[in-house]
């Protein structure tokens, strides 16, 4: 009789390491991830694939996706630095990508095709995300406090030559008084229906093309850093700003808002709506314009990998385990 309930016991000691064993291994993510945002909120089994455009901020917020859903026990596939906008976009509406970060400027005025937008970040967001599930079946999740809005930047030189900042319509007279002054921007930029029309119409006065030069994203700021481009377009929360002794051009409210979300799939994000709202909330809701310049500067500035900065983030914020 001892010996037939020593076997049971050692039976039922074996029996249970092994369900503790298949436990852990099954939902290892949450486990490990403790009191965070992402063990709060599981994704397990979920696929995602994580997409996101080609400049810094950019990898910087995908980055920060990848990490957080796959805490959470997503099955990520990571698809940052696709491209451009349209390349990002293209690649969510056939579902090559389950979500990416967009700016609710871009989406109302360029996805969507819309004119006059909203200069209020939460109307304009709850427009684009009525608009866009609606017409796409794309939901858009969260919004920053950053406005990482399109802006121009002068160099060192011209800052100098003017006594100060320049306004946009200083800046535009100046580009038309002075022949030799180059303005450098993105290649989309000049035909964007949020880009440089915006500040042509607002100050009655054109570029002309012998006074365009169109560079890499990361190229403008160094060269108009170096004075070969007399302004430089920007975005406004690119931490090489300050770095490299640019200044800002003031824009009185021309330029429309670009706060930004997590645009994602219906499919995917019906899979866990209350999940992947906390999460997308927990990341968004600390990037200010001083956090995220912050941020965008140890990536654009000084050279750290975006996955290291989105780890640190994310560590710092409580949503994943250190």
């Amino acid at each position: 009789m001892k010996s037939l309930t020593k076997k049971l016991v050692v039976v039922m000691a074996a029996s249970a390491l092994a369900l503790t064993a298949c436990s852990s291994d099954s939902d290892s993510s949450g486990s490990e991830q403790g009191d965070t945002v992402a063990g709060a909120n599981s994704l397990s089994g979920i696929p995602v694939t994580v997409g996101s455009k080609d400049f810094d901020e950019q990898l910087l917020l995908g980055e920060i996706l990848v990490q957080a859903f796959g805490a959470a026990g997503a099955e990520v596939t990571n698809q940052v630095n696709l491209g451009g906008t349209s390349i990002a976009r293209a690649a969510l509406t056939s579902g090559e990508i389950d979500v990416y970060p967009e700016y609710n400027g871009t989406g109302y005025a360029v996805h969507l095709e819309q004119e006059d937008p909203s200069f209020d970040s939460e109307e304009l967001t709850a427009n684009v995300k009525e608009m866009d599930f609606e017409k796409n079946g794309i939901v858009w999740i969260g919004r920053s406090p950053f406005n990482n809005t399109y802006g121009f930047v002068s160099s060192p030189a011209a800052t100098e030559a003017n006594g100060g900042p320049f306004t946009t319509q200083t800046f535009m007279e100046y580009v038309r008084d002075n022949s030799d002054a180059i303005v450098c921007m993105e290649s989309e930029f000049p035909d964007r229906p949020d880009g440089l029309i915006l500040t042509e119409t607002a100050t009655g006065i054109e570029l002309p093309d012998a006074q365009a030069n169109i560079l890499d994203t990361g190229v403008i700021y160094t060269e108009t850093g170096d004075n070969n481009c007399t302004f430089g377009e920007v975005y406004t929360t690119d931490g090489r700003i300050p770095a490299l002794g640019l200044t800002l051009v003031e824009d009185p409210g021309i330029n429309i808002l670009y706060n930004v979300s997590a645009a994602m799939r219906a499919e995917t994000y019906d899979q866990a709506p209350d999940q992947f709202e906390a999460i997308v909330a927990a990341i968004l809701q600390p990037l200010d314009n001083n956090k995220m310049a912050e941020l965008n500067k140890r990536v654009s500035a000084d050279g750290e990998e975006p996955s290291a900065v989105a780890t640190d983030f994310l560590v710092t914020e409580g949503i994943i385990a250190g």
